[in-house]
């Protein structure tokens, strides 16, 4: 649970509609699932180690593998609690990890990482224009997404096997070949031609 434990009530809601608005913007590149509010509806783990980003990306692939989570926070949220509590479990994940702040928090955001050695792969800032929300990416770390493409341990190739030194073979001549007939035929002469 995350130590924002009572966010005021309309930071709650902006922060859930943010939630629901980039659902349907990445649905057509994954299947996204939300856990608005307190709902624990999509778990990245199991058991006692489960978490509950905000977003959880999976791929529309049959496998279903997880591709990214997402943590959206409010002015109130972007705070060293949280990210010690939520932030430093996220970027473990082997998953792209993307942080979504005010555009105001930008750089306390950016700071709590460093500090707190936090890879972030990606971190937005967002600001509302009249009934619009407008996102800006701000922070691109190519080491994170790095370390989360790499692809997991495959079995290492066998070695060569090892072979003795042979020894020299002498080189002959390649056989001659005979030169092959031809098939062409010389021709019988004909009668014009004898009586020349």
């Amino acid at each position: 649970m995350s130590p924002i434990l009572v966010r005021p009530v309309r930071e709650q809601l902006e922060h859930d509609r943010l939630i629901r608005l980039l659902q349907s913007k990445l649905r057509r590149k994954f299947e996204v699932a939300i856990n608005p509010g307190n709902e624990q509806n999509a778990p990245v783990g199991t058991g006692t180690t489960a978490i509950y980003p905000d977003l959880v990306l999976l791929s529309l692939e049959r496998g279903r593998r997880l591709q990214g989570v997402i943590e959206v926070e409010t002015g109130e949220s972007v705070n060293h609690l949280e990210a010690l509590a939520q932030w430093t479990h996220l970027a473990k994940l082997r998953a792209e990890f993307h942080l979504y702040v005010p555009a105001g928090m930008v750089e306390v955001a950016r700071r709590l990482c460093e500090d707190n050695h936090i890879l972030v792969s990606e971190i937005w800032s967002y600001h509302a224009v009249g009934d619009q929300v407008r996102f800006t990416l701000v922070h691109r770390n190519r080491e994170a997404a790095a370390t989360v493409k790499r692809p997991v341990l495959a079995a290492p190739k066998p070695a060569a096997p090892v072979r003795s030194p042979k020894k020299p073979v002498a080189r002959t001549a390649p056989p001659t070949r005979k030169a092959p007939k031809s098939k062409i035929k010389a021709r019988k002469p004909t009668r014009t031609q004898k009586r020349k």
